[in-house]
């Protein structure tokens, strides 16, 4: 008896460039990561250095978003704060995904106690917002980076656990995977060989949805000072810094701010588009 081979859905390049959301979202998204990837060779001014006659300088053409309350380039904090949050994101991500996806397939195969002690620890973990981990993190070693990647990333395990564990579980139901183990195929080999193939595709949309997340959280942990530290940028912690000065320097917060707002929107639109080009009976409902 032959195994059928892991389904691909026909045309998706096709079906991602005809929805709106998935061009622009991902032309959003490519313009974000292209200024992030420039600041490591080339920003206007230097980040670290301090100007202090040229503080609060509004928008110019010298200072393209102004400079801050001491003198540094907003411009330039932009382009390398993109580069810190996107890093923290992604890592994060990685993390989620490399410790949640096993886990849910592994407890989809095994069934019984493990699915159920894997899904009691993931209620536990949930208990646990990412904002509160990175306060006990810092607690013990102070706050960093690192610590926010870590918080994050433990946020996201359960996440990606209880997604490939459901989509896991209903394909152990399916005749090809029925027939997969009347030829003697391991559960392990099953799980690598035809499971996470098949539901790739959802995990790749909750990974931009997650990125997006990410992106909000480590703005959120830099900007309560555990997240990224100086002399680094983060748009957290330039929002933080901006919110005693709105009265005479609003641009200091205007454009963080907005570079937050584009970054998650053009992830949550390219998670959108990927969805509908994932799932065609999506798209034909909303056309």
């Amino acid at each position: 008896m032959s195994v059928p081979e892991t389904h691909r859905l026909p045309g998706f390049r096709e079906s991602a460039f005809a929805s709106r959301s998935f061009v622009i979202g991902l032309t959003v998204t490519l313009i974000i990561c292209a200024m992030a990837a420039i600041s490591f060779i080339w920003t206007p001014y230097d980040v670290t250095s301090l100007a202090i006659g040229d503080r609060l300088q509004k928008p110019s053409a010298a200072h393209w978003f102004g400079t801050d309350h001491f003198g540094r380039d907003i411009a330039s904090m932009i382009m390398v704060g993109a580069r810190n949050s996107i890093a923290v994101a992604v890592v994060a991500v990685v993390i989620g995904m490399g410790i949640g996806v096993p886990l849910g397939c592994w407890a989809a195969s095994r069934g019984g106690l493990p699915d159920e002690a894997l899904m009691r620890g993931n209620d536990v973990i949930f208990a646990f917002p990412a904002l509160l981990s990175a306060v006990m993190i810092s607690a013990v070693f102070g706050p960093g980076a690192i610590n926010a990647i870590i918080a994050i990333g433990i946020f996201n395990i359960p996440v990606f656990a209880r997604l490939s564990r459901g989509g896991a579980l209903a394909l152990w139901q399916r005749d090809f995977i029925a027939a997969a183990r009347v030829s003697g195929k391991s559960s392990a080999r099953i799980t690598v060989e035809h499971i996470v193939p098949n539901i790739a595709d959802i995990l790749i949309v909750q990974a931009t949805i997650a990125l997006a997340l990410g992106i909000l959280q480590e703005a959120g942990l830099a900007y309560v000072g555990l997240g990224t530290q100086p002399p680094f940028p983060s748009w957290g912690r330039m929002l933080n810094e901006a919110q005693t000065m709105m009265s005479f320097a609003p641009h200091m917060a205007i454009a963080p701010g907005i570079a937050i707002v584009v970054t998650v929107l053009g992830l949550n639109l390219l998670g959108d588009g990927l969805r509908d080009a994932l799932d065609p009976k999506l798209a034909r409902l909303r056309s």
